[in-house]
């Protein structure tokens, strides 16, 4: 009879989409197997071409610069001023665009000689350095109308997070009392997730428990004679395989309807299963061989089980309470659970809501919302999935001799495998590009906080944390919400106070990739705003940094503003490029060897990531059909630059199914077609084959991302419905203005919020009054 051990299989029930039925598009992606947690070491041949391609970028840049523009501006003298306009523009545009290439090839770089590098902790250091620890960390997941399945899923992954002290708070960000019995039922059934999750774990955690103390109690009573310690290892390996046989239990019972539910089973679930059916294989061999870890290593073990399913659950909802601020964004959700944590809260009713006091010492009581304190919190987006040991290695990082100073560190989430729509693929792609820059910009000290996930050093946000009075009520601030892109903004907040960032270089999260075009609309124009508006405020970071006679390294500068500003001048500059008919004479095929470095290395890194070299074809003609949407989230930027409104932070709709698109961002992709066919026809009549090159190539991905990515039914049922809307108008309701103290008797009157709020009509009757003067003024 064999003593083998084999582990569990990778593979789960069925393929993406085969339990559901649903169709799965032609170009989708295939593979559904996640890349490696740790990067493959790249070659020196690599590193060496990585080089190379930098110097190419740079020197075909100035070869340009020497034998077409100055030597143009030479040879005619007299042009005039619309060539001069052309040239120089066509310069500015093509450096632009050179300068975001060679900033793509800089941060690559980075990121090879970090893959190159990176060592991997070993699992016996992570138990030793957590045996005896006891700082908490508290996991924040913000939703606001998230279907039920997709924030379980991330509940989960975070439960199931090895660590001491673990707290997992589900921010719920709806209205309180929807009217809709659908959002209603929805609502109701995201309420009680974490209180199902809870209760599922008591049972492994319960086993894990007693499994530690019953070890305690022996290893305490044995005395003097000593414990026997391979009797003591099979009740480990008892322990260990109770646990790893619920997580196998509990993965057979899952439903698996796409992609995402099957990353799940396999990667959260079964994966930490795996792990622990290995450890399991080590201690049947040390039995095997007589042999057993000391009682020490023994207790790790132990005391790893009871942190893995020893987890405590809640749901917290700000919108419940009238002191808290109700800005609709991610970032104060975020700042409202924040600002109470460390405190006890006494509910009390004022008028028609309910606020937050803090409880002074010996007023305590049993209804009191007490919000414990941690040393870290981790921020987690709800469509989101976290592996394994992710808490583990990133506290692991901050708590490493040399990071004292490091306040957020996170992995860039990559995107899950196996996606059943073509748009999918090609976004999932350039978010596993985004992976590797991101990687590359933290070996330059530019690292920037990715939102989807972080963990964060508490002390560090109370140290940008900014406090205002709202209303009678302290608001304070942790995470800006200025802009829809609150983690780029408090990252130059940060580093402002001398706080560092890093991103840790393996892959140990995912993320949801919006599955069509409209919602993928919702996602890219959140993103395109609020870089310009943020670009200030890291020159005064520079600043004050300069002048504490801190070493700033030029590359780093440039990171950060291409990372902040390359939207706008690369949507404003391909705009130019399609519309404009620079002069035949400022073309040189030495542009396109500028920029061949860039597509050659991004084809390679889209290999290594699991796809294909001829995405970024696709890729570009994805940017072509998102140039609108880039387009205005710059020009919003603009406006809040003029106007100092807030914009309200839009969520990237997570549905089944499709969501539809505004008219005019399907429209403009047609009109870039048919504009770089008369482009086409015009330049080939002229004989300017340079830009009629160039005009073919945009047409034709441009046409394939409208087939592939809006496709043509979809783009007349998009079109169709912007005209409806903006041909219905909404009957005008007449509103009846209702006095609380007047108009009302005194068995109707509202008498809490009467005292509470004063005459809210004041407000109301300035308004009024206003008006009538206006309309004197006008007659």
């Amino acid at each position: 009879m064999s003593n083998r051990i084999a582990l569990p299989s990778t593979s789960t029930q069925g393929t993406p989409g085969e339990s559901s039925g649903r169709r799965r598009q032609w170009g989708a992606e295939k593979r559904s197997e996640p890349l490696s947690i740790v990067h493959p070491i790249p070659s020196s041949r690599k590193i060496a071409l990585g080089r190379l391609g930098i110097v190419v970028t740079i020197g075909a840049w100035l070869t340009y610069v020497v034998t077409t523009i100055l030597r143009q501006f030479a040879e005619n003298p007299n042009a005039g001023f619309r060539f001069e306009f052309e040239a120089v523009s066509y310069l500015v545009v093509v450096t632009f665009l050179t300068f975001s290439a060679l900033m793509y090839l800089v941060a690559r770089q980075g990121a090879l000689y970090r893959f190159r590098d990176h060592r991997r902790i070993p699992r016996g250091e992570l138990d030793r350095h957590f045996a005896n620890h006891q700082d908490g960390i508290t996991v924040l997941v913000p939703s606001y109308a998230e279907e039920p399945q997709v924030v379980r899923a991330t509940l989960w992954s975070a439960a199931l997070q090895e660590f001491p002290e673990l707290r997992v708070v589900l921010l719920l960000d709806d209205p309180p009392e929807p009217s809709d019995p659908a959002i209603r039922m929805r609502l109701d059934a995201t309420r009680a997730l974490t209180v199902e999750i809870e209760a599922s774990l008591l049972e492994p955690a319960g086993a894990a428990i007693s499994a530690l103390q019953g070890f305690e109690e022996r290893m305490g009573s044995n005395g003097s004679n000593g414990p026997d310690m391979l009797a003591e290892l099979q009740q480990l390996i008892h322990a260990y395989e109770e646990a790893s046989g619920w997580l196998e239990a509990m993965a057979g019972s899952e439903r698996v309807e796409d992609h995402v539910d099957e990353f799940f089973v396999d990667l959260v679930i079964m994966g930490l299963a795996r792990e622990l059916r290995l450890t399991v294989l080590a201690l049947t061999a040390a039995l095997a061989q007589r042999d057993a870890p000391n009682v020490l290593r023994m207790r790790e073990l132990y005391v790893r089980l009871v942190r893995i399913f020893n987890t405590r659950l809640e749901t917290f909802e700000r919108k419940r309470f009238a002191s808290l601020s109700h800005e609709a964004n991610k970032a104060m959700n975020l700042n409202a659970y924040i600002s109470l944590m460390g405190s006890r809260w006494h509910r009390e009713a004022a008028g028609d809501g309910v606020v937050l006091r803090a409880v002074e010492p010996g007023q305590d009581h049993p209804d009191d919302v007490v919000v414990p304190d941690s040393t870290y919190l981790l921020t987690l987006d709800a469509d989101s999935l976290l592996l394994r040991d992710y808490c583990l290695r990133l506290v692991y990082l901050l708590e490493s001799p040399g990071n004292e100073r490091v306040a957020v560190t996170q992995t860039p989430y990559s995107s899950f495998r196996g996606a059943p729509t073509r748009i999918e693929r090609v976004a999932g792609a350039s978010t596993d590009i985004q992976h590797i820059l991101h990687q590359g910009m933290s070996y330059f000290g530019a690292t920037f906080w990715v939102g989807a996930n972080a963990v964060i050093r508490k002390e560090a946000i109370e140290d940008i944390v900014e406090v205002e009075n709202v209303g009678g009520f302290e608001i304070k601030t942790y995470i800006q919400d200025r802009t829809v892109i609150e983690d780029t903004e408090s990252s130059v907040d940060l580093g402002t106070h001398g706080w560092t960032l890093v991103n840790y270089p393996e892959r140990l999260s995912y993320s949801a990739t919006p599955p069509d075009f409209g919602s993928l609309v919702v996602q890219r124009r959140r993103w395109a705003n609020g870089g310009l508006l943020i670009l200030p405020k890291l020159w005064n970071q520079l600043r004050r940094r300069r002048h504490q006679r801190e070493q700033i390294l030029f590359r780093e500068v440039l990171l950060r503003v291409n990372y902040m500003a390359s939207i706008a001048w690369a949507s404003f500059g391909l705009l130019f490029l399609l519309a404009y008919p620079y002069d035949s004479r400022l073309l040189s095929p030495v542009v396109f060897l500028a920029a061949a470095p860039y597509f050659i290395a991004m084809g390679s890194d889209l290999r290594d990531c699991g796809h294909r070299f001829s995405d970024i074809f696709r890729i570009y003609g994805f940017n072509l059909v998102l140039l609108p949407v880039n387009l205005a989230g710059v020009l919003k930027s603009i406006q809040q630059a003029f106007t100092g409104e807030k914009i309200p932070f839009v969520r990237t709709p997570k549905v089944k199914d499709r969501t539809a698109a505004p008219a005019l961002y399907v429209i403009v992709p047609y009109a870039i077609v048919l504009f770089s066919l008369l482009t086409l026809a015009r330049d080939a009549v002229e004989q300017n084959w340079g830009n009629a090159v160039f005009a073919a190539l945009n047409a034709v991905l441009a046409a394939g991302a409208i087939r592939a990515y809006i496709g043509i039914k979809n783009s007349v049922v998009d079109v169709g419905l912007g005209v409806m809307n903006w041909l219905y108008v909404a009957p005008r309701k007449k509103k009846t203005v209702v006095s609380p103290v007047i108009d009302k008797t005194p068995e109707e009157a509202d008498w809490e919020s009467i005292l509470y709020h004063g005459d809210r009509r004041l407000n109301r009757d300035l308004r009024g009054a206003k008006d009538r003067r206006r309309r004197i003024m006008v007659r």
